[in-house]
């Protein structure tokens, strides 16, 4: 139904800070013409759209389309007119359920950067079944979470299997480097998640399981990631990473979705990397005890890092696979901009072209990443988004 669709991808929340980066990211890199992508940039105002068009840089003729969360009117029209909606337009709880519902019913691909598992949860019990036969594919967490941790995983356990004939059971995600800053939208939808539980206590459940997002399946207990500890394979303490909850949950999704080619009895774990001995321990119970969105100078939603600071973000995430018979094997996930920002920009817009542009061979349903596009994904990141995904050992 999507093939003959007027544009291959909208840009929805195209005026907020984090979807201006997105259409100027998709402006410079693919622009406007006959050998371009079809793509259009959306937001409630029409003005505003013009400016932001403009001061980004992106050609005059770039279409501009007006859609509004609480309008469903005006996301129907503007999803029949898609093959891919790109959305930004967070907390999702609070603007997200309209529009899902309309990809769904109009068969329109979908992606968003959406790290509320009480939500997604949510979608998939409400969506599954009707987004298998309208054929939307509705993939959530297309940046900093859960792509370079999703597709890590897979891409390491492509090694293991060339390697070993297997998979690894226990796969350590580990982050070795950052230099950047979490969204104002994170913050917001972690404040959002709150209030939720505070309504609903059954979300507690879900948001505490690795297995939140794998409806009907309950695999082995976990690696403990909220207390810090000394890991061997790499002889440095290891502190909570505040991304986990998010990451393992889609993670974990991957392998259910692809009908467990890591396991049934798969571990899977992610923790900051600080350095040996009583100063690396120092750090960790630091880290631990730290609340990264209680700044009040961190962004709000629809602010955002400087340009410079962007530019000198980066990040470095390893990747440890063992087998229950000790085989290894380690691969390192790099990015070049700040991870909440810069980077996510451009793995938001490169999964959305992956979908319309180069297609899968799935049908409809609620997807991860890693289960929709996998490594035609991981060719894009490393071709255009500044990505690596490299075996190390």
């Amino acid at each position: 139904m999507a093939d003959a669709r007027e544009f291959d991808l909208i840009i929805y929340g195209a005026t907020g800070y984090t979807g201006r980066l997105v259409a100027e990211y998709v402006a410079k890199q693919y622009g406007v013409g006959a050998d371009a992508p079809k793509w259009a940039m959306a937001g409630r105002s029409m003005e505003k759209l013009a400016e932001v068009r403009d001061l980004i840089g992106a050609p005059a003729q770039t279409p501009l389309v007006v859609a509004d969360s609480s309008d469903p009117a005006s996301l129907d029209a503007m999803t029949s007119r898609a093959r891919v909606i790109l959305t930004t337009v967070g907390p999702y709880q609070l603007y997200g359920d309209e529009l899902v519902a309309a990809c769904v019913k109009n068969g329109t691909h979908y992606v968003d950067l959406c790290g509320e598992p009480g939500w997604m949860r949510a979608k998939i019990d409400e969506h599954q079944e009707a987004a298998e036969k309208s054929g939307a594919q509705i993939c959530f967490s297309c940046g900093f979470d859960s792509i370079p941790f999703d597709l890590g995983v897979l891409m390491l356990q492509n090694e293991m299997n060339a390697r070993y004939g297997k998979p690894a059971n226990r796969v350590k995600g580990r982050v070795r480097a950052m230099e950047g800053t979490f969204s104002g939208g994170t913050a917001a939808s972690l404040k959002e998640t709150m209030k939720a539980v505070a309504k609903n206590p059954s979300l507690v459940k879900i948001l505490a399981s690795s297995f939140g997002l794998t409806p009907g399946f309950e695999g082995p207990d976990q690696p403990n990631m909220m207390i810090p500890k000394i890991d061997k394979a790499l002889n440095s303490w290891v502190a909570p990473f505040i991304m986990a909850p998010i990451n393992t949950k889609n993670v974990h999704r991957t392998n259910f979705l692809l009908d467990f080619p890591y396991g049934g009895d798969f571990k899977y774990d992610e923790m900051i990397v600080t350095s040996p001995g009583e100063m690396g321990k120092q750090a960790a119970e630091m880290i631990a005890k730290a609340n990264p969105f209680g700044d009040d100078d961190a962004p709000k939603p629809g602010e955002g890092p400087t340009k410079e600071q962007r530019e000198n973000g980066y990040y470095d995430l390893l990747f440890i696979g063992e087998t229950s018979d000790g085989k290894t094997a380690s691969l390192c996930v790099k990015g070049d901009k700040d991870p909440g920002y810069g980077s996510t920009s451009k793995m938001i817009a490169e999964a959305a072209l992956c979908i319309a542009i180069d297609g899968n061979d799935h049908g409809g349903g609620i997807w991860t990443p890693g289960a929709l596009m996998g490594e035609k994904l991981v060719k894009r990141l490393e071709d255009h988004a500044g990505l690596s995904f490299t075996v190390e050992n």
